[in-house]
């Protein structure tokens, strides 16, 4: 069992920076991917950033050359660099973890508010 905590959210203008972090309770280093969702209000949660165990990411395209996520098995952490944040970036981001691809299990955080005011 892996708790992730979710950290850095709050209100911001746009075209404005945001770094989330998530701190694991327990190692992450083999855990398959390391990912970041995001709720908008009244919408469902959206896979928006992957991180893979050898560093390979992907992103969906809403926020592909904007945002950065990193993790650092070392520090059981993953980081969501967010930058010329739009008011559609707005909600709850979440992180997420997947030890097996194969297998469905995972584990959430309780997420962190983003608020984008335009």
């Amino acid at each position: 069992q892996v708790q992730l905590r979710e950290s850095g959210g709050g209100l911001v203008q746009a075209g404005g920076s945001l770094r989330l972090s998530c701190a694991a309770s327990g190692s992450i280093a083999t855990f398959d991917t390391m990912n970041w969702y995001h709720q908008a209000p009244g919408k469902q949660r959206e896979l928006v950033a992957v991180c893979d165990s050898a560093g390979g990411t992907d992103y969906v395209d809403s926020v592909k050359g904007r945002f950065t996520i990193s993790r650092d098995n070392a520090k059981n952490t993953v980081l969501l660099q967010m930058s010329s944040l739009k008011p559609e970036d707005t909600g709850v981001y979440y992180c997420n973890a997947v030890p097996h691809a194969w297998d469905g299990l995972a584990y959430w955080g309780q997420g962190t508010q983003v608020t984008v005011s335009s």
